[in-house]
Order: structure tokens, then sequence, then C-alpha cells
């Protein structure tokens, strides 16, 4: 038996009756993770440390107090806390950093015997749509190494599709869960602003970062929400709402549902083979006696420069502590001090980081503040009015997660405008801190993966997984050979 093959929620009873050990999952594992290292998902691997911790667990199973993860065999994007783990946000300027202490998520998978296999490789400080963007070298994707794994969690996702982990943390600004977990065939949560705690998280962009987890499941990924999910003293914009304990256990049927199509989000910009498989996923859910309504988001084509200008001014400001004094790259050709600051950002950060801290400043300039910035906050506002009013209207929106399927390394290297229209369907849930799910809803005519996004109200996850595993039962993925 390949154990490999099998979801958390399928091997987790088999670990429990003795079927199978820890140590024998985190073995095939490290196989994989050593036959895998062309897709170049992993910065970090914690090899010694899962073998040591496997056996740990196995010892806690046979005493039968093992917790509710025990065997979860999770992976890390490099831009979350792991103690005396480097934390490298695959920049040049964190290379040698070397966390003090775990992000409060990470002390959550831990408590319930979660095993950490690796820290992954990701775009640098989480700014990019393709994982290109990453001083340890780009990501390829497991199902054609040809294309992109998506971004910014790209080497998360990576991991997961090519079976070198069971799950992976993610963190997702303006889409950087759902994009990837789609372009690789999974399913990927960005939960509620506020649900998870940030704390130990390097900030890109603090108004929109959320943690959240990728799965080849709905149910793996709504197990691992429900252990990081909860208010954390620690972040001041941690959320105090308590979600059941149990998410199936009061599933809606699919014909009770009403589901709203906004009709902004299917323009002719959309790849045919996209808009084929989530105009079939919608059909079905017809057929099974759902009742489909368009919708309008009035605001939602200005989504994407309100995004990146509120996300790069946040940016400017979050990366501003890193100057090479108190840790990070330090140049040794500095010949003053204006120089010295100068020589650490400039060699320490690559070229998309300073493209959005340049725009970043500009936009909370003098003189452009007014122009820029507080136009697009004042768009936010109308955005989040829209969501509001759709969902007096529907119970979810449904919408596809990328308007393309993987796109080609390289393709969109040096247009940066294209690559930011990548995110055309999924920084909407960021600005409004809504929480959506992409999940794989067919293929395309290469075979690669087709995303379907899923929307709610605030704090609906519970809700979202039970239409995503209804979801699941008539589109499931597909098997995916180890890259």
């Amino acid at each position: 038996m390949d154990v490999t093959r099998l979801d958390f929620s399928q091997i987790h009873p088999l670990l429990l009756n003795g079927s199978v050990s820890c140590s024998r999952i985190v073995r095939d594992y490290l196989k994989n993770v050593n036959e895998g290292f062309p897709l170049n998902a992993f910065i970090s691997i914690l090899a010694e440390d899962a073998q040591i911790r496997a056996q740990k667990i196995d010892a806690k199973i046979r005493q039968k107090r093992a917790g509710k993860l025990a065997g979860l065999v999770v992976a890390v994007k490099d831009n979350i806390l792991v103690k005396g783990i480097k934390t490298t946000c695959s920049s040049k300027m964190l290379a040698d950093f070397v966390a003090p202490y775990n992000a409060t998520v990470i002390d959550c998978l831990l408590k319930e015997d979660a095993i950490l296999i690796g820290k992954t490789n990701m775009d640098e400080f989480a700014m990019g749509s393709s994982n290109e963007n990453s001083f340890f070298g780009a990501v390829k994707n497991p199902i054609d190494h040809t294309k992109v794994p998506g971004g910014s969690s790209g080497g998360s996702a990576a991991a997961v599709a090519s079976r070198q982990a069971m799950a992976a943390l993610g963190s997702d600004t303006g889409g950087s869960i759902r994009q990837p977990a789609a372009f690789c065939g999974l399913v990927g949560l960005k939960p509620t602003y506020g649900s998870v705690s940030r704390y130990g998280l390097i900030a890109y962009a603090s108004s929109f970062d959320q943690i959240g987890p990728i799965a080849r499941s709905v149910e793996d990924c709504a197990k691992i929400f429900s252990v990081i999910a909860g208010h954390d003293s620690r972040d001041s914009t941690s959320s105090t709402h308590r979600y059941p304990a149990q998410f199936f256990s009061d599933i809606a049927p699919v014909s009770s549902l009403k589901i709203g199509v906004p009709k902004q989000f299917f323009s002719n910009d959309i790849e045919p083979d996209v808009k084929r498989n989530i105009e079939s996923s919608v059909e079905k859910l017809r057929q099974k006696g759902a009742q489909i309504i368009s919708v309008s988001l009035p605001h939602a084509d200005y989504s994407v420069p309100a995004y990146y200008i509120i996300a790069t001014a946040e940016a400017s400001s979050n990366l501003a502590r890193f100057d090479g004094v108190g840790y990070g790259f330090r140049s040794d050709e500095a010949k003053d001090i204006g120089n010295f600051y100068a020589k650490n950002r400039s060699q320490g950060f690559g070229e998309e980081v300073k493209r959005r801290i340049l725009l970043g400043t500009f936009v909370l300039s003098r003189g452009y503040y007014e122009r820029y910035y507080r136009k697009a906050q004042t768009i936010r506002s109308l955005i989040r009015r829209d969501f509001s009013a759709a969902f007096q209207k529907c119970d979810f929106l449904i919408t596809p997660t990328s308007p393309t399927t993987a796109f080609p390394i390289a393709a969109r290297s040096y247009d940066p405008l294209a690559m930011y229209l990548s995110d055309v369907f999924t920084v909407a849930a960021n600005l409004t801190g809504l929480p959506a799910l992409s999940i794989p809803c067919g293929q395309d005519r290469d075979g690669l993966p087709v995303g379907l996004q899923l929307m709610a109200p605030r704090f609906a996850e519970p809700f979202l997984f039970s239409v995503a595993k209804a979801v699941e039962k008539f589109c499931p993925s597909g098997e995916i050979e180890n890259g």
C-alpha cells in the first residue's frame, strides 16, 4: 500500500487501529521528497525532526492519547515562523534568518500532533502569482513541469500535489492559496480575515494576509482549519468568533441552496476551457435542485487596481524594517551610512519586491495619497457594500478561481500587468475579508486542472466546506503522478 496516496481522513483510522504507523508514513513521504527535488518545492527539509516526532506520536497512539491531527504530514510556507528553523521568505534578505519562536498556527498543529516535514518555496515575501520570484529559484508545476504552480504559495501546493506532503499551510494576500491550489488540482481555503492568527507570519500587506490550509480533499482542509482557527491575544486583529466543533454535522442539501453567479466575473477574458468547466459545475448544481441567480457586483472591475494600491502601500511600510541593521542581509560594499542602507536593500531584495515597494511609497507620498490611496480605500468600501448586497439575495457566490489554467514558466515574467491580472477573481475576498475556497472542477484540453471558487459571508467557512463537499462528489480531482 502506498500510504502517500491516501488523504489524512483515510489514513487516520488506519493509524488509530495500528494498521500503519506514523514512522512508516513519514518514511514514505521523505522518499517522495528526495525524488521530488526537480520541482524545487522545498527550501528546508526537516527529515530528522519529522522521524523523531513520528516515533513519539506512535507511542502516544498506542497509549490512546494522540491529538486530532496525529499522522498529518504537513509542509509550511517559508514566511511562517518555526522555532529554530530558517524562515527565509524566499529572499536573499532573510536567507540566514533563524526563527526565534513558533507562529501560533505552528503551535496549534504541534499541539494536535501534526508532523512538520519542511518549509516550502514561495514568491519572495509572498509577492507574485507564479512562484518565479524566489531567491532560491522557480517552482515547477507537478502536473506539467513546463508550467508554473501558481503563487505565492506555489511550493506548498506543489509539495501536496506531488505527494511530498499530506497537506500544507500557505498565506493568502490576494489569492496566494487559492490560485496555486487551482493550478495544482487541490483544495485551498482563504479564511475569514481574523479567524486565523497572523502572529508569526511575516507580513506582506497586513489588512489582507491570512494563513490557510491546502489539501487534497475538502475534509482534510476542514480538519486543519478547525485546529488553526481561533482567537489569539497576541494578534490584535484576531476575532473571538467561535466555530462549531464538527463542520459536517449540519450539511444543507444542495436543493435548498441559492447560488449567486456574478455576471462581472464571466467576461470574455476567461479561457474557454475554464468557462466551460465552471458553467458545467453550475449546471450540475442546478440539476441537483439548487437555485441559480445572476447577481451584480458593480465595482468588481476596480478590485485589482484598488488591491495593488493598498497592498503595495502596506508592503512598503512593512518591509521598511528590513534594512540589515537588526537582522537580514548586510552588504560588505557600503562606504558610508546612507550607502549602507541603500546597498543592503537594493542587493537584499529582488526585482518584484523592489517594484512593489516603489509603487507603495509613491501612492503614499505627498501629493498622491489623496489621488490614489484614499480613493482605493473608498473603492474597497464600495466593493464590501456590493458583496453585502449580493449575500442578501443568495447563500454564496461561485466564480472561476483564475481566468486561465497554469501558464508556461517565464511567459509573464516581463509583463507585470498580465501577471497581476492572474488575481482578478481572487483579490475581492481579501479586500472584503470574506472566506473563499478553491476546489478542482475539471481539466482543460491539456489535462491541467481548473479551479472553482466559492465565496460566502464572514465566518461561513462551515457552510463553504459543506457546499464544496457536494461539488467534490461530482467533480473529483484527478490522480497526479509524483513529480
